[in-house]
């Protein structure tokens, strides 16, 4: 038997949603890529473990949730997303345009604040499971969460009215 039985089936049964997750928290895909990378590698080094947890994709995502604040405390600038060359559709136009919005005000959050924002909003985690992953009090979780939010506002203001709007339909 080895230290690796069941590995392969294992990442590529849920590569696709830890890609995701990697390119919300690090805004590319190369960077995602990376923060993917890093943590299937210290999930592969500790396999022969891991692989009788209850949950090992959970120690997955918490090793993405680690690598990402690392790469934030190392990095001193954020990557600015590249336009795409090619002309998009009218009806995606909007679209595209608040999600270019939103990737750009989320880059300009610190990193405990974007990590906050996407386990609570993207993975619609609760503040307990947050603070769990992150490894902080719920308290945190929770401050953290509201000064990330009034800092949007500030960064992108047009969203709050878009989301407004979208609302009263």
């Amino acid at each position: 038997m080895s230290g690796f039985d069941g590995f392969r089936e294992f990442v590529q049964a849920h590569t696709g949603a830890w890609s995701r997750l990697a390119f919300v928290l690090a805004g590319s895909h190369p960077a995602a890529e990376d923060l993917l990378q890093t943590a299937l590698l210290k999930t592969a080094k500790r396999w022969s473990r891991i692989r009788r947890y209850d949950q090992p994709e959970a120690y997955v995502r918490r090793a993405i949730y680690h690598a990402a604040v690392s790469q934030w405390r190392r990095r001193d600038e954020w990557p600015v997303a590249a336009v795409p060359e090619q002309a998009v559709a009218d009806d995606r136009i909007d679209g595209l345009a608040r999600r270019m919005t939103v990737d750009a005000a989320l880059a300009r959050l610190t990193p405990r604040q974007r990590a906050v924002l996407v386990l609570r909003f993207y993975e619609d985690r609760s503040v307990a499971e947050a603070a769990d992953i992150l490894g902080v009090t719920a308290g945190t979780v929770k401050s953290q969460t509201a000064y990330a939010l009034e800092r949007l506002r500030v960064l992108a203001p047009h969203l709050v009215e878009l989301t407004i709007e979208e609302a009263g339909r």
